[in-house]
């Protein structure tokens, strides 16, 4: 919800945030560009935040108690589909249309949560996912349920799981709701990604298959095509038999074919699909510190991702990639060496050298809720960039916080800017008025509202007020 404050636990396991980039040692690179932004997720869906379709008011039982909007939203996907999402970090602020990518539970707040599983459950037995309101009702003890009260019922189940706060609904009926799926929830497994390529990077040398890179997804078809340089390079994406592929499935292992005495150079496969992405799977802000968001339905949505391959007849042929790592309190930088001669790069102002064959893994310590920008460069040129925003932890109580830059009780809705300029809503309380658009709530001080209520709910400490830490990289 609203002020983003210090966090919580660190993250237990590394997972990955950002797609690995192969990339060709000394002689592939001759003439490289400058730097080059590596793309930031293994793949999946990738949406835009909208508005709160339906909801009501809930209070936080923290100090004085606090009144918040428990809802659920809309998000509209890159390529077509609809998405419906709870919050998972209550006091953490939504940023008005700000994109987010999906991710997996290690790498969102839930990565420590022993209770992420009861989470899923309340999804798969709750509304939307139950469109029959009067059975709903009838197993809760509710008198009567319509959406608003479902989805606030719903929603304030869910944070009691996410966050571990003392949390209740402020309607009779979503609060029977809430408690009757806050005591009947059972653990169940992560769900599966919607579409991954791994790895998202290979590199060998030329005159041979450059993989495997395996397929995984939900979706009953996958079209798969290469880059549009690759055809010129007379390089085919086939399978392990060497027959091209256009259209693959789950499971299946696909290769980069790169001629015997094709130059040395890079190219890149994409993978798309139309599917339902499973209940369950978390988004986070895409280079934007926002409110995690957990999915509750989908529509057939577009889902995508890449993989990159680089090739050289001789010489260093690494695969370098990106690694979140909340244990140690950053991000790690892998390089791979698939060539025949050591390559060097430098990260964080620090040499490190991969023997051919071998493999180097650097961390670069990076703050809780800290843009970062790390750079790997080499040889002739060489530069890959991986950035993101370290979001492993939900926030702690505002009343927590002690000394400079303790908010203040009732702050004014100040805006935070995020790396697209969007402005900060009041957190999920401030996604605006059900069937209304987030637009009206932003930094703004429109006041949010359930049609029917008349009253104001006030977020959870007002604006938010985002205190970025500077960045603090190391390498090992």
């Amino acid at each position: 919800m609203n002020s983003v404050t210090r966090r919580g636990a660190a993250r237990l396991a590394a997972v990955v945030l950002t797609a690995g980039l192969a990339v060709a040692g000394a002689a592939a690179t001759a003439g490289a560009a400058a730097a080059d932004e590596a793309p930031r997720s293994q793949g999946g869906v990738s949406a835009t935040l909208g508005r709160i379709t339906a909801g009501g008011p809930a209070v936080l039982r923290e100090g004085q108690g606090r009144n918040v909007l428990a809802g659920l939203f809309e998000m509209k996907v890159d390529g077509g589909g609809t998405l419906q999402t709870y919050c998972v970090d209550i006091r953490t602020s939504t940023v008005d249309g700000a994109r987010y990518r999906e991710t997996g539970w290690g790498e969102s707040s839930l990565h420590a949560n022993k209770n992420a599983g009861r989470i899923r459950w309340i999804l798969e037995h709750s509304y939307p996912q139950v469109n029959d309101l009067s059975a709903l009702a009838k197993a809760s003890g509710a008198d009567t349920l319509d959406a608003n009260t479902a989805a606030a019922g719903t929603q304030v189940a869910i944070w009691r799981y996410s966050d571990g706060v003392g949390v209740d609904a402020g309607n009779a009926a979503a609060q029977k709701l809430a408690d009757y799926l806050y005591k009947s929830a059972e653990d169940t497994e992560e769900p599966k990604a919607s579409l991954t390529l791994t790895p998202p990077a290979v590199s060998g040398k030329a005159g041979g298959h450059l993989g495997p890179v395996t397929v995984r997804t939900d979706a009953g078809s996958v079209t798969v095509a290469p880059s549009t340089d690759a055809a010129g390079k007379g390089v085919k994406i086939v399978d392990k038999d060497g027959k091209p592929v256009t259209t693959t499935t789950n499971g299946t292992e696909l290769y980069f074919d790169v001629p015997a005495g094709t130059p040395d150079g890079s190219t890149t496969l994409r993978a798309t699909a139309s599917t339902k992405v499973p209940v369950g799977r978390v988004f986070v802000g895409d280079h934007t510190k926002t409110q995690s968001l957990i999915l509750a339905g989908s529509s057939e949505s577009t889902v995508s991702a890449g993989a990159t391959a680089s090739w050289a007849a001789k010489g260093a042929i690494p695969a370098v990639s990106a690694q979140v790592n909340c244990a140690e309190g950053g991000v790690e930088i892998t390089a791979v060496n698939k060539g025949d001669q050591p390559w060097t790069f430098d990260l964080d102002g620090r040499k490190h050298t991969v023997a051919p064959g071998g493999r180097d893994t650097a961390l670069v310590k990076v703050g809780e809720d800290q843009p970062y920008k790390i750079t790997v460069t080499g040889p002739n040129g060489f530069s890959k960039t991986f950035s993101g925003i370290l979001d492993c932890r939900t926030a702690t109580p505002v009343n927590a916080m002690s000394g400079p830059g303790k908010p203040m009780a009732s702050p004014s809705p100040t805006p935070a800017k995020g790396p697209g300029g969007a402005g900060s809503s009041g957190g999920h309380g401030s996604g605006g008025s059900v069937g209304s658009d987030l637009a009206g709530t932003g930094g703004s001080t429109a006041t949010p509202k359930i049609a029917g209520l008349a009253i104001v709910l006030i977020v959870v400490g007002g604006g938010a007020v985002f205190l970025l830490r500077r960045k603090e990289p190391s390498g090992r």
